[in-house]
């Protein structure tokens, strides 16, 4: 199983063999595994990656401590932080380690995939838009009924069951498409190009799984030097002497301006 998070852009197309191809473009990636989770310690596997940088003020303490491991220079604190579980057949994922880099290049063209996402926000809407009904005909003596919904039921039981498709909030909720197409991987600016449409408005964010062999780049996380007290003695010594230097060869300098300017004049009185 082969996994990455992304960012959706928008909808273009692409031109293949004279046949124009509808697709959505996503930046997915780089993405970092930020922690592994054993049977041991969790009671299930699965591996935890980030996605997008995010400022440090905005991250609370205990979110802070487990991303400090993959901290770096490249990678800030993740934005986004998701789950993947691996299938009974997957081997790879104990070699996984935490600070290994997840790029775009783990998917090609062809692959067929799941994307994973939250759909658009409509509020709240009736039953025609959120569940397709027909509504009623456009006749004499159907005043204000068009968009309605009719019967709910008996009146027996007097109350509305359960599951009963009525007008209410629309959107907002998580939604999974299968068997979608990359038709394009656009490896220098980390970008997939996926046949069709993908759940969920520009800027959101999308899970995208696959089958096939996740690749995974060496660890990338930076581990500070330690640096001993003395050490900083010595340092400070050697940037004291020299602002020293330098303060005295500018005092050296603007003496022998001084002496110039005084023989050049005692030049211009003697020819007088």
């Amino acid at each position: 199983m082969k996994f990455i998070l992304g960012k959706k852009i928008g909808m273009t197309q692409i031109w293949k063999s004279e046949e124009v191809i509808a697709v959505t473009k996503v930046q997915a990636g780089p993405c970092v595994v930020i922690q592994t989770k054993d049977e041991k310690k969790d009671k299930y596997k699965a591996i935890q990656i980030g996605f997008s940088n995010k400022k440090e003020k905005n991250i609370n303490k205990p979110q802070k401590k487990n991303f400090d491991k993959v901290n770096n220079k490249k990678f800030g604190y993740p934005r986004y932080v998701k789950e993947f579980r691996p299938s009974e057949q997957d081997e790879n994922f104990e070699k996984i380690k935490v600070g290994d880099m997840i790029r775009v290049d783990t998917f090609e063209a062809g692959d067929n995939i799941r994307v994973t996402g939250t759909s658009k926000g409509k509020g709240f809407q009736g039953v025609v838009k959120r569940h397709g009904f027909k509504g009623t005909k456009k006749t004499h003596g159907n005043k204000d009924q068009l968009r309605m919904p009719g019967s709910i039921g008996a009146t027996g039981p007097a109350h509305v069951f359960k599951g009963t498709r009525m007008g209410g909030r629309t959107g907002g909720d998580r939604v999974t498409t299968k068997n979608l197409e990359i038709v394009e991987v656009d490896k220098e600016n980390n970008i997939v190009f996926i046949k069709g449409s993908v759940p969920g408005a520009i800027n959101g964010l999308v899970m995208i799984s696959g089958a096939g062999e996740l690749k995974t780049y060496k660890n990338i996380i930076e581990e500070p030097k330690e640096i001993k007290k003395e050490e900083v003695k010595q340092e400070n010594k050697k940037e004291k002497a020299e602002k020293n230097i330098e303060k005295v060869v500018e005092n050296a300098k603007e003496k022998l301006d001084s002496k110039e300017l005084l023989l050049d004049k005692d030049k211009k009185i003697s020819a007088k």
